[in-house]
């Protein structure tokens, strides 16, 4: 499966989003008059910044951009 590098900078961008999101509502002190939260906001903002790097990543080698591993 070929990624195009608008569709790899278009995910990478949008999990960008949603951990910026998640992140403010991580943040945000729990109100107990509503109960306990039942999404897992740092999760979903953990696993969506790692998606994130890692579309920068492929993004970068798409334009040719050596990286060097350990």
């Amino acid at each position: 499966m070929d990624w195009d590098l608008g569709v790899v900078l278009a995910v990478g961008a949008s999990c960008a989003a949603v951990a910026t999101f998640a992140g403010w509502r991580g943040s945000r002190p729990p109100n107990l008059a509503k109960g306990p939260r039942l999404i897992p906001w740092r999760l979903i903002m953990v696993t969506t910044a790692a998606a994130a790097v890692a579309m920068l990543g492929i993004g970068l080698r798409m334009l040719g951009v050596q990286l060097r591993g350990r």
